[in-house]
């Protein structure tokens, strides 16, 4: 009996899981990739570092997917995050939790993920070839084969790990999408997830290069007049408006950006309510009576926030500390505690992390992550509509359903 052949289009994470799942359950696999190297976005996640995965249970990874959660379901049960850990650890790559239980190489080297994962291919036979997919052969609703530049290539199962539209240098150029359409299938609107955010407030690009840890970020839908995401953590200002940690994560719950749509609030000071913060400006504008305000503050933020918030707030940061009234220190309270900064776009899809948007689920099967409009054609990775929260968990939904698309495949 021959082997079942099958082609994987894309060498990233989900592309190399997929191809060796499949191999390991006797196909005969072909890995096409248009780059020279595989792995090419996976070597610069993390700064460089690679946060492989969440060292975190089931129920907590999917409670972190915040698009078609339910979906992951079987992909994550097939192959969780405890089960990637192991996948690398007995490869020979030794790993280290950090803050947030975020899984790193412990070499702090995304390029030895990267070389673990081609090592894992090369052992298994897998075939790595550098070629530019065209199209997909499709004849009668079955998958028979892709198309390239110079030639046909056949296969009883094709597998669409091609990634979406970040980062785009590294190969992610939107050809899965073109591949899906041209099967029958939806592709949802694409837009940027965990992505930096672009404001128009003039005084925003003062405070560029501005870093702040334990602030509390508040994302305001005007639209709807509710309030659709909170956290607690880091975040940094720029020339063009905000990003960092909370604001990345923040971004994951904006949806049809508009100018105007959304407005973040930033409490400096979370941990002090109103009426603990009041007494503490006090106390310091008691022992810096004589001061101008503008040097008072020094104690309470950073150098670079002073003259903004006091501008906001109304106050010359020349007047004397024992000056101030009560109606002015009532408004420089509410400046701290709710930093108002108008949301006018998203960073341009380049700069995002993930793509938002992709492949209708609702034509996958969950169970195999094979297409339900066309036999033997497969598709896992970020192509889909599915993303998460930082953290390691898009790059655990591209192992997981990687690896169930893989060994689906196998058996096709």
């Amino acid at each position: 009996m021959s082997r079942v052949k099958v082609i994987v289009i894309g060498a990233g994470p989900a592309g190399m899981m997929a191809a060796g799942a499949a191999a390991e359950n006797g196909a005969q696999v072909a890995l096409l990739e248009k780059n020279q190297r595989v792995g090419r976005k996976l070597a610069i996640t993390g700064k460089g570092r690679c946060n492989i995965t969440n060292f975190c249970d089931n129920d907590t990874f999917i409670s972190q997917v915040t698009s078609n959660p339910r979906f992951m379901y079987s992909a994550i049960n097939n192959f969780s995050c405890y089960d990637t850990v192991a996948f690398f650890e007995d490869r020979g790559l030794k790993t280290k939790v950090e803050r947030g239980n975020r899984v790193f190489p412990v070499s702090d080297k995304a390029a030895d993920v990267v070389d673990t994962l081609f090592d894992y291919l090369t052992d298994l036979g897998v075939d790595i070839c550098h070629k530019d997919v065209k199209g997909l052969i499709i004849e009668d609703n079955n998958i028979k084969g892709v198309r390239l530049d110079d030639r046909e290539m056949f296969a009883d199962a094709v597998i669409v790990t091609c990634g979406g539209l970040s980062y785009k240098a590294t190969g992610s150029t939107g050809d899965g999408y073109s591949f899906a359409k041209s099967a029958g299938h939806t592709v949802t609107p694409i837009m940027p997830s965990l992505v930096p955010l672009e404001s128009d407030d003039t005084d925003i690009p003062e405070l560029q290069g501005l870093s702040l840890k334990n602030v509390r970020l508040k994302i305001i839908d005007n639209n709807s007049n509710k309030e659709i995401y909170t956290d607690f953590g880091e975040m940094l200002f720029t020339h063009f408006g905000i990003s960092g940690p909370i604001v990345l994560s923040a971004s994951a719950h904006m949806r049809d950006m508009s100018p105007g749509r959304y407005t973040a609030f930033i409490d400096m000071k979370p941990a002090l309510v109103n009426e603990t913060l009041d007494k503490r400006i006090l106390r310091d504008f008691s022992e810096f009576a004589n001061k101008n305000i503008s040097n008072a503050m020094v104690k309470l933020l950073p150098k670079k926030l002073i003259p903004v918030v006091l501008n906001r707030a109304d106050i010359d940061g020349s007047v004397k500390c024992n000056a101030v009234t009560a109606k002015e220190r009532a408004k420089l309270l509410e400046v701290i505690k709710a930093f108002k900064v108008d949301i006018h776009s998203f960073r341009p899809i380049n700069e995002a992390i993930v793509t938002h948007g992709g492949v209708d689920v609702k034509d996958i099967d969950p169970r195999t992550m094979q297409s339900k409009l066309v036999k033997g054609l497969y598709f896992a990775g970020e192509v889909l509509d599915l993303d998460a929260y930082t953290g390691g968990f898009n790059l655990q939904i591209a192992y997981s359903t990687g690896r169930l698309a893989g060994s689906s495949a196998a058996f096709a």
